[in-house]
């Protein structure tokens, strides 16, 4: 949509996504923070089960509202989901730090359209518990909280944020057997690029054994042959550091949430041969 193209044109908004970004990274400095706030953990990104919560909650208070006898039920939904926000935020935050500066603007709309919706939740709350209705302050938080997730669903659907850049590399590969070439032509414990197609492969052998995945790393797309390879056999995105290990694809460190896809391996006549899984 056009709306949406001018959004991600907006340059007027990078001084803004610069200070906050920085902030944010500041704050969220610690590794193991940042590893925990990207879902590196849990294999895929932590901010969308985190606003399940707030959302579930939210939702629930709108139609207890509209029931008889719901006030006080709702009122408690809507002090879970605006406690239970923060959590979701903070990880939102996170993700959005490692985005390209086009999608930070788009999310920095994103961002700004929830806050203002879970200070309307949290005005209703306090009208609530003052012994006042709060019901118009919650549905116009709720409006609000709409926008904030169309805003969300376009990152994720329409620009990839938040999505593994290296699933649709996979589906690239020949699913029949195809040779890379003989093994004695792989250097052992030395990460190697080779061609499918148009597909880089990334191989790592390890005596007999080689392993071998998509090479564009799943968080952004990063040639991961021009990466670091690490003391305990990582290898590192020279993006933005995530590191995978080379024996098997799992994430060790973020911000990637989501494993390095592996292809088949088999040896064949001397041969290294490659299939989808």
């Amino acid at each position: 949509m056009q709306m949406f193209n001018r959004l991600e044109e907006a340059r007027s908004l990078d001084g803004v996504i610069e200070k906050l970004q920085a902030t944010v990274n500041t704050v969220a400095k610690p590794r193991r923070v940042r590893d925990l706030l990207h879902g590196t953990w849990i294999g895929h990104a932590l901010h969308p089960v985190l606003v399940q919560l707030p959302v579930g909650a939210f939702m629930s208070a709108a139609v207890l509202d509209l029931v008889p006898g719901g006030h006080k039920a709702a009122t408690t939904l809507i002090g879970v989901g605006t406690a239970g926000a923060a959590p979701a935020i903070a990880a939102g935050w996170v993700d959005w730090s490692e985005l390209t500066k086009d999608r930070q603007r788009v999310g920095l709309v994103h961002a700004a359209a929830n806050a203002v919706a879970v200070s309307l939740y949290g005005a209703s709350l306090v009208a609530r518990l003052r012994g006042r209705s709060g019901r118009a302050l919650s549905f116009a938080g709720l409006t609000v909280a709409g926008l904030g997730a169309y805003l969300g669903g376009h990152l994720s659907y329409a620009r990839g944020a938040g999505v593994s850049h290296a699933a649709t590399e996979l589906t690239r590969v020949p699913s029949e057997w195809t040779s890379l070439g003989p093994l004695a032509a792989l250097p052992s414990q030395k990460p190697v690029v080779r061609t499918v197609g148009d597909v880089p492969v990334l191989l790592w052998r390890d005596g007999e054994s080689v392993t071998a995945m998509i090479e564009r790393c799943s968080h952004e797309g990063g040639p991961l042959g021009e990466g670091d390879v690490t003391p305990d056999g990582c290898v590192v995105c020279p993006w933005h550091g995530s590191e995978f290990r080379l024996r098997d694809g799992v994430v060790v460190h973020g911000p990637a949430s989501a494993d390095q896809p592996l292809l088949r391996v088999r040896l064949q006549d001397g041969n290294v041969e490659i299939a989808q899984p």
